[in-house]
């Protein structure tokens, strides 16, 4: 099933304009959701618009009503929204271009892919233009974006074969950090715990590869989910083994990165070892003595 363009306008850069289509990259069917179900009957509960004091009312009737104090509202129609003249609801003009990673992660918000218009034969050619000039610059365009009563500021980057636009964050929606960091106690830490922590993450880099999570919560409701259909116990899911309460934070790192004794397995298992060489020197204690022994009687025939 061909994916629903999210949004379709233009893109403009100048006098340029590429008529595209924007694509949702993410998807939602693998996870789950429930409906709430009346038990007794197994029937499936609805929720009915109502009016305290008159009941429920006609869809008709509703109205979209922005509240300016306690309980009193501006009333717009839907057409009185769709009628507010914006440009940016029919474009989006690359105004501005920063750096590839000038923009702080905290403002990013969701990935959509841009695929040229199929419905004119002009457009792939500026799209792919624009695809290699951001390419060779090495950066990303700026706009805006207003889809579903919603504004928003874009990015638009090269991705792969084609273009990413990643709609941001105004700065009024982000919070400031200080309201969650200015709490933190400043301390100096142990030297030894930072290079124990670094040499851990050393150990665990490599590039990055999201196939290898496992959604393994989504995983066990399905199986519960089957268990209860087929009538039986649900199987176990494999997942990440539970974190140990380590209360020491050195012997905790020492042991991630396989410097602590109690912590190492396998190959790694030094004291294993350790073990069997005291062991082959008694037996070898124990053979000498037994030569001794047998000494006496030779001389003794002798």
């Amino acid at each position: 099933m061909p994916t629903r363009a999210y949004w379709s306008g233009r893109i403009r850069l100048a006098l340029v304009s590429i008529p595209v289509e924007v694509l949702p990259a993410t998807k939602s069917t693998s996870r789950i959701s429930f409906n709430q179900i009346h038990e007794p009957t197994g029937k499936r509960i609805r929720y009915e618009k109502v009016v305290p004091g008159i009941g429920p009312v006609d869809a008709s009737e509703i109205v979209k009503g922005y509240e300016v104090e306690k309980n009193k509202y501006v009333l717009l129609t839907d057409e009185e929204i769709n009628d507010v003249k914006l440009e940016a609801k029919k474009s989006i003009d690359l105004t501005q271009f920063v750096d590839e990673n000038a923009i702080d992660p905290v403002y990013f918000d969701r990935p959509f892919y841009i695929v040229p218009s199929q419905e004119d034969e002009d457009a792939a050619e500026a799209y792919i233009v624009l695809r290699d000039a951001l390419k060779k610059t090495k950066k990303i365009g700026l706009g805006q974006l207003v889809v579903r009563g919603q504004g928003s500021i874009v990015a638009i980057k090269p991705y792969g074969k084609g273009l990413l636009l990643e709609t941001l964050r105004y700065a009024d929606e982000i919070r400031k950090p200080s309201e969650a960091f200015d709490t933190l106690p400043s301390k100096k830490v142990d030297a030894d715990l930072v290079s124990l922590a670094e040499e851990l993450i050393e150990k665990k880099a490599g590039d990055f590869q999201p196939e290898k999570f496992k959604d393994s919560y989504t995983a066990a409701l399905r199986e519960l989910i089957k268990a209860k259909q087929e009538k039986r116990a649900p199987r176990e899911i494999e997942e990440t083994p539970p974190v140990s309460n380590v209360i020491n934070l050195m012997d905790a790192l020492k042991r991630s990165v396989g410097k602590g004794g109690a912590g190492k397995t396998g190959n790694e298992a030094k004291p294993a070892g350790k073990t069997k060489e005291p062991a082959r020197k008694v037996k070898s204690a124990k053979a000498k003595s037994a030569k001794t022994a047998k000494k006496p009687s030779r001389r003794k025939a002798a």
